[in-house]
């Protein structure tokens, strides 16, 4: 491959391409899209994983887990789970309708940085650690990527940036920015790290996620 056909791999894709996976509706389930579906949702936990054992600053909505666990003595699969669970049931007056990847993301995304803590050592060198923020924000990337094309639901957090946007009117960046900053700094004042890994995961991840959908889209479309 040429540089520049591997640069036009990697160009970013704004929209969420149609794939051969993508569902016609959101409880619209077959095998092969089971399995794309959990495969990106447990990538992306994993990628969570990486950046919160980089020990540099967790992703936003992990800043606030790990907080929640350090105070109530539980894991942050557990504390992930509960939270997601909590989003959830705000969408009810918000009239937004779940589908089988937003149950599927409550779970699985759990597990996986449970998992993800466990497996993955804890890093004291904040090169590697920056190391790790970034192989995390770009599996993170590509689990969104391969999760969003199945059209399976969007998960509890993001139903609840759109839910919002939809009822109030407000711009959807300006709806991710006040509820995430909300988030770190609860997360930060019940313990949560906070820190470079944080700013990195806000400034990369929508980025990861574009090229991610960029190399989905040219390789379904050939």
């Amino acid at each position: 491959m040429s540089l520049h056909a591997f640069m036009e791999l990697l160009r970013p894709h704004r929209t969420v391409p149609h794939t051969p996976w993508t569902a016609s509706g959101r409880w619209d389930l077959n095998p092969a899209r089971a399995a794309i579906l959990f495969f990106g949702l447990f990538l992306f936990g994993l990628g969570d994983a990486f950046v919160i054992q980089s020990n540099i600053g967790n992703s936003p909505w992990s800043v606030l887990a790990q907080g929640v666990s350090r105070n109530l003595n539980i894991s942050i699969g557990i504390s992930t789970f509960a939270i997601s669970a909590l989003v959830l049931l705000a969408w009810i007056p918000l009239r937004e309708n779940p589908g089988y990847g937003t149950l599927a993301n409550l779970v699985i995304i759990a597990v996986a940085i449970q998992v993800g803590v466990v497996i993955i050592p804890l890093q004291s060198s904040s090169i590697l650690g920056a190391i790790f923020a970034l192989l995390g924000i770009a599996m993170a990337g590509i689990g969104t990527s391969l999760y969003i094309t199945c059209g399976l639901g969007s998960g509890p957090r993001d139903g609840l940036m759109t839910a919002i946007h939809r009822r109030c009117g407000v711009r959807v960046g300006r709806v991710r920015l006040a509820i995430e900053s909300s988030v770190v700094l609860l997360g930060a004042f019940l313990g949560g790290n906070v820190g470079l890994g944080t700013l990195l995961f806000a400034v990369l991840i929508g980025q990861s996620i574009a090229v991610s959908l960029g190399v989905v889209s040219r390789f379904t479309s050939e």
